[in-house]
């Protein structure tokens, strides 16, 4: 049975300056480099917009971004340095629809009495959203704010291109910009070859071959995690997301564990966490998907497929289904090889899970809105009763 190698979590406050000195992955001392207090926000992704929309809060709120969140809380970084905060009423109330992820911006204030507290949640630019786990259609943020969306897949074993497929939809439909990372490429003998393969299932998505493991392995990666930018990573169990944190940071800041012995990944990260860089950026590092639930958005799909949107275009019938139809443009390169058949079968599929998802959650925004109304009536007549 292999053995896991287990390393403690760099605490949070050992990303501010005068921080001890950690070790880089091949045990060596090194000297933590990090933002001067005064730019930590703009390294974090603070900006001009920010500011501006910031403007309208109190002037006794000061921004911080979110960190890490727990029960009952959350542990952020403002300008000033790190907190642990709770919700305030405000947050509480909107955290049925709306609750604060890692990645998020809010409205900090300190009270007299000691107490630090979220007033509000800025709006988010972008977020990284899929269905959570169970029955009902409830939608989960994984990340929030984020610049770049990392779809990680390792080479060992091969990549589950339906896996890969269906995280990409999640990283379009979030707004961000989704790139492709295959790790253990220094354990690949073929490493390019599956790549090929990895690239035409990703059609207009830079990919990226990476072996934290090597000196400079993550370099191609630096462009989308430097100073001010956050790049997210998403990936099954064992995919070495948390290896590659640490190769960023250039020291051991997340736990990590070899793979079991049938070769699965272990779930090592049980949290989403925010890591600030020495460059000046930002990466999430996510625990492993076991199930990715589409939210509902077929525009991902659209995004994600592009070759087959584009032959779809050229079908006789504009209502075509690519299934049998005469004249099916979407048919006609199946047959001839340009489009592969378990593409095609993969766009059926979440296109099909999309609308279903689409159609479910109107009508449980339908539901909850009828029996808001019925809350009120039933309000209204109580108070009618009453009345002298």
């Amino acid at each position: 049975m292999s053995t896991s190698r287990r390393l403690p979590v760099t605490p949070l406050c050992s990303l501010l300056p005068g921080a001890p000195a950690g070790t880089d992955p091949g045990g060596r001392s090194v000297t933590r480099k990090v933002p001067a207090l005064p730019d930590l926000l703009a390294s974090l992704g603070w900006d001009a917009h920010l500011d501006n929309c910031f403007a309208t809060y109190r002037p006794d709120c000061l921004p911080a971004r979110v960190v890490r969140v727990d029960r009952g809380g959350a542990q952020v970084l403002a300008a000033d340095g790190p907190h642990r905060l709770t919700w305030g009423a405000a947050v509480l109330a909107a955290a049925a629809s709306d609750t604060p992820c890692t990645g998020d911006w809010v409205a900090l204030r300190h009270w007299p009495d000691g107490r630090t507290t979220a007033e509000a949640l800025l709006r988010r630019r972008t977020a990284v959203t899929r269905l959570a786990a169970g029955r009902a259609s409830v939608r989960q943020v994984l990340a929030a704010n984020v610049d770049t969306v990392a779809v990680v897949e390792p080479l060992v074993p091969e990549p589950d291109l339906g896996r890969l497929e269906r995280l990409l939809v999640l990283g379009w439909e979030s707004g961000a910009l989704p790139v492709v990372v295959l790790t253990k490429v220094d354990l690949a003998p073929d490493a390019e070859l599956v790549a090929a393969d990895v690239a035409r299932a990703a059609p207009g998505v830079e990919v990226h071959l990476v072996s934290a493991v090597r000196d400079g392995g993550a370099a191609s990666l630096s462009a989308h995690a430097a100073a001010g930018r956050t790049l997210a990573l998403l990936g099954p169990s064992g995919a070495g997301k948390s290896t590659l944190v640490n190769a960023l940071a250039g020291t051991d800041v997340m736990a990590i564990s070899r793979l079991r012995a049938d070769g699965k990944g272990r779930h090592t990260t049980t949290h989403r966490e925010l890591v600030l860089l020495p460059a000046g950026g930002v990466v999430v590092d996510t625990p492993g998907l076991r199930s990715v639930g589409l939210a509902g958005e077929a525009g991902g799909v659209a995004a994600a497929f592009p070759d087959v949107e584009e032959l779809a275009a050229q079908c006789r019938f504009r209502d075509c289904r690519h299934e049998s139809e005469p004249g099916c443009a979407v048919l006609a390169a199946v047959e001839s090889g340009d489009l592969d058949a378990r593409r095609l079968d993969a766009w059926h599929k979440l296109l099909r899970e999309a609308q279903y998802m689409q159609r479910r959650s109107d009508a449980r925004l339908r539901a909850e809105e009828r029996a808001r109304w019925r809350r009120v009536t039933m309000d209204n007549r109580r108070h009618q009763r009453v009345r002298p």
